[in-house]
């Protein structure tokens, strides 16, 4: 029997590419568990702040929240997970909107690169330099 799963909570309201970053991130050995707005990322972080490991986010989103709001959500009730931001256009916004520690994927990215990504800050809490 394996140990317990690493699951890392993905948002994206765009289904391809939610489909593509769970398939990575499963071919990588992780679980994501997947949320298509920013309020319901919220509700699945308050209800159990310890079981995802990471946070991958979309940033503009369908619903009121966008991605760096439940960025720093995420961060409010677990300071320490590790969140990766995922966008075709608001790059430019990170420096301002993101979170400390954080990284930031420009679509298109290939599959791999979420893999990595995730990997580094699980293993040093930092993203690479």
């Amino acid at each position: 029997m394996q140990g317990a799963a690493i699951i890392i909570l993905v948002v994206e309201d765009d289904q391809l590419i939610r489909d593509m970053v769970a398939d990575a991130l499963s071919d990588g050995g992780f679980e994501a568990e997947v949320a298509v707005s920013g309020e319901d990322a919220v509700i699945l972080l308050q209800g159990d702040q310890i079981k995802y490991r990471a946070l991958i986010t979309d940033i503009n989103l369908f619903g009121t929240l966008d991605g760096w709001q439940v960025g720093h959500r995420a961060r409010e009730l677990n300071p320490d997970i590790p969140v990766i931001y995922m966008t075709g256009a608001a790059a430019d916004q990170w420096s301002a909107h993101g979170v400390p520690n954080s990284i930031l994927l420009n679509k298109p990215f290939a599959p791999a690169q979420i893999v990595t990504a995730v990997s580094q800050l699980l293993n040093t809490g930092a993203p690479p330099a």
